[in-house]
């Protein structure tokens, strides 16, 4: 989204709560034709949300409010409180107390995947795997190779905790030894000054691939 008139919406919204196209268009400064267009196009990037509202007789109308996806376009400071939350966590855990937090909130994300498709073919998890990753925030890619399979994290939605605590890092590799129950090993890391995250994951006899 690089529209300018679409991101003053987005603030007016934020700044309201919920708007109508009546509204924006008198914050905006633009008709309420030029409103509802600019609206179809933030709900079909999955931005705006809208609802009836009823007031009284008559027909409703309709309110517009701002998507989980939208409000995390605009700075929040959920990066501070998290370092200092993690900061007393690890001042009152020993650190095999926190290692072993990390592998139950990785157990807990996984935990469906496993419960249902922990008996399906590797090339069929490896898929609905990618898609666990990137509802994670993960921007996950995989390519089997022979007998094994690269794994890569284009991009990794926890990179500047884990520059403060390097224990956040251990989810992805968590996630992985969860879902797939398959040995690897991590051969690049963004923390490290490389591109991507990459781990290589070992494929049994009977799974390789021709």
């Amino acid at each position: 989204m690089t529209s300018a008139t679409r991101e003053t919406i987005l603030r007016s919204i934020r700044t309201q709560g919920q708007c109508t196209v009546k509204e924006l268009a008198e914050v905006v400064g633009i008709s309420p034709v030029s409103v509802r267009h600019h609206l179809a196009q933030l709900q079909a990037e999955g931005l705006v949300a809208t609802k009836e509202v009823r007031h009284g007789v008559g027909r409703p109308h309709h309110a517009f409010s701002l998507t989980d996806e939208a409000i995390e376009l605009f700075p929040t400071r959920y990066f501070q409180l998290t370092n200092r939350l993690l900061d007393e966590i690890k001042y009152e855990m020993s650190p095999e107390r926190v290692k072993s937090m990390f592998a139950r909130m990785a157990s807990s994300i996984s935990e469906d995947f496993v419960g249902t498709h922990e008996h399906l073919p590797i090339e069929e998890r490896l898929p609905k795997l990618m898609t666990m990753l990137s509802n994670e925030g993960f921007d996950a890619e995989y390519e089997i190779q022979g007998n094994q399979v690269i794994i890569r994290l284009l991009s990794c939605p926890y990179l500047q905790l884990v520059h403060h605590h390097p224990e956040v890092d251990f989810i992805d590799q968590e996630l992985i030894a969860k879902t797939l129950s398959l040995p690897f090993e991590r051969v690049n890391c963004l923390t490290e000054g490389d591109t991507h995250c990459s781990f290589v994951v070992h494929l049994p006899e009977g799974e390789q691939s021709e």
